[in-house]
């Protein structure tokens, strides 16, 4: 059965991989905002970013496509979201919510008190 949110969630890791601002931007809503959660330890906007540019700007400097990190789509608060390990650690997990074919919100966490179960190995 198709789900249009994992297949945009899958297109959006797709641009994430490829760091590809055109490609993160046309599946952003054109009003997307995106909250991170640094918990104080890890560097990260002090509130909410907004607008399809900037979300994608954000987006690339957090998720994409490091030397040594794989970014996963998997299950996050029940339905698709993204998870970026590095050396199998995760160092950031993103809940998406969409409509259609774009994504209209990102809870980013990079907190590392809040990651450790999502460690593997």
């Amino acid at each position: 059965m198709f789900d249009p949110h994992d297949a945009t969630v899958r297109r959006f890791a797709a641009a994430c991989r490829r760091r590809d601002s055109a490609a993160l931007e046309a599946v952003l809503g054109h009003d997307a905002v995106a909250t991170c959660d640094g918990g104080g330890l890890v560097p990260s906007p002090p509130g909410p970013v907004r607008g399809a540019a900037e979300v994608a700007r954000l987006v690339i400097d957090v998720m994409g496509g490091r030397a040594g990190t794989e970014l996963t789509v998997e299950s996050v608060n029940g339905r698709a979201g993204l998870a970026l390990r590095h050396v199998s650690r995760a160092v950031a997990v993103v809940a998406a919510e969409t409509a259609g074919p774009q994504v209209t919100a990102l809870w980013i966490v990079l907190d590392p008190a809040k990651l450790t179960g999502w460690h593997r190995g």
